[in-house]
């Protein structure tokens, strides 16, 4: 089969680097794709985002199967225009992918279905001085979100009023996140550890795939600001057999069965941010695709070819997969250029990528370009160095082994991804 992947960072690389071993594929693409994922893949100068150019080259290869990494190509209907074209795809369509690409949209979604989410109110441009009364009155901690994509970086979980009003001014009066911040969600802070929970779905059926935590705040104890991701480890270690059942029950399957009677069938991967609170599972975000850094640290663990699970959620076929799983846990850890989640320098060569190898260890390239005869970074978070082994403990030091074989000057990580767990 023909499969062209759509995207080009870390969890793009995860992908392909999962789809290269189906003895399925025989020819496998990817649009923009990276330095990484040229070992994979045939990279094909296409960007994400660009529909018109993603339709033409899978029209024109005959693919067999398109798989949407990133966000925001979903959102601007490429599944839908690939439909129209005849080209099977894994993902939802536009009016499905609005659980992502608007807050507003989930947290009336929830509202309407009954599925436990945090308390929010809705503001626009013209509602400032009903934005701040509010965020005065409910107090701190809470959270301001632009409502539209922006890239992770659009949620401000404040600690004083002071800095809500801040992320209100910036979203609402700034215009920092341009048309995703001209609507915001204010809701109250949800207490409580966090858990990444995937699922497959096909517009019918739903099957759990995979949990994980993730590590969003940039240095180590969870100080400073939100990114989109600093760190993984999977399975999430609070995710008990019972737990999952829970979260199918009052949350997956009523968001699956809601979009479907609200007229939006959901069909690709639904993954779901949710907090274990005092009063039980409530959702704090949905995404529509795989996350990153999670899916590094997920399909590393996954024993069942990748490619008919997907061609199953993408044909309604579903409830004919039985997935399988390795028994160990896997640990990623992003490295990212100094000055991340800000401005950062792109250019500066990493060393150590070959020498590093490892049969627990997998590199996976999130930003990074050829340049003559090396490697160099070419984004904000610029490696996912993902460990495996047969608990947390062993998978935490097999991931940090490989990050410190990295030669990488210019390059920092977190030091504390899946400590004491």
């Amino acid at each position: 089969m023909k499969v062209l992947v759509v995207g080009g960072g870390g969890r793009e690389h995860a992908l392909a680097w999962c789809l290269a071993a189906s003895p399925l594929v025989d020819r496998l693409w990817c649009a923009p794709g990276n330095a990484g994922i040229a070992a994979d893949a045939d990279c094909v100068d296409i960007a994400a985002d660009d529909v018109d150019g993603l339709v033409s080259f899978a029209v024109g290869q005959a693919a067999d199967l398109v798989v949407v990494g990133p966000e925001a190509p979903l959102v601007a209907g490429l599944v839908d225009r690939l439909s129209d074209a005849g080209i099977p795809a894994f993902g939802p369509s536009a009016a499905a992918a609005r659980l992502e690409g608007s807050k507003s949209f989930m947290k009336d979604l929830c509202r309407r279905h009954d599925i436990p989410t945090a308390d929010y109110r809705v503001f626009t441009e013209g509602e400032i001085e009903a934005a701040r009364a509010y965020v005065r009155a409910t107090g701190a901690p809470i959270v301001v979100k632009a409502d539209g994509l922006a890239a992770g970086k659009g949620v401000v979980v404040a600690d004083t009023v002071a800095v809500a009003l801040e992320a209100l001014d910036a979203a609402l009066l700034e215009g920092r996140f341009g048309a995703a911040g001209r609507t915001v969600v204010v809701e109250a802070f949800l207490a409580g550890p966090e858990i990444s929970l995937f699922a497959l779905a096909d517009g019918r059926t739903v099957l759990p795939f995979a949990s994980a935590r993730d590590y969003k705040r940039v240095g180590d104890g969870d100080a400073g600001p939100n990114t989109g991701g600093m760190g993984a480890v999977s399975p999430h270690p609070l995710m008990t057999d019972a737990l999952l059942e829970t979260a199918m029950a009052e949350i997956i399957r009523p968001t699956i069965a809601g979009m479907a009677a609200d007229g939006h069938p959901f069909r690709g991967v639904l993954y779901a941010g949710l907090v274990l609170t005092g009063d039980g599972l409530k959702v704090l975000e949905f995404n529509t695709r795989f996350g990153d850094p999670e899916t590094q640290a997920v399909l590393v663990r996954l024993r069942s070819d990748l490619l008919p699970v997907l061609l199953a959620a993408s044909e309604q076929a579903l409830h004919t997969v039985d997935l399988r799983w390795r028994d160990e846990a896997a640990v990623t850890v992003v490295m990212a250029a100094d000055g991340y989640p800000g401005s950062v320098t792109r250019g500066s060569p990493i060393a150590g990528l070959a020498g590093a190898a490892g049969q627990d260890t997998v590199v996976f390239h999130a930003a990074t370009r050829q340049a003559g005869a090396g490697i160099v970074a070419d984004g904000g978070r610029v490696l996912a160095v993902t460990g495996t082994g047969a608990d947390v403990a062993a998978a935490r030091t097999a991931a940090y082994a490989r990050v410190d074989a990295i030669d990488w000057p210019q390059g920092f990580c977190r030091r504390d991804i899946a400590a004491g767990i």
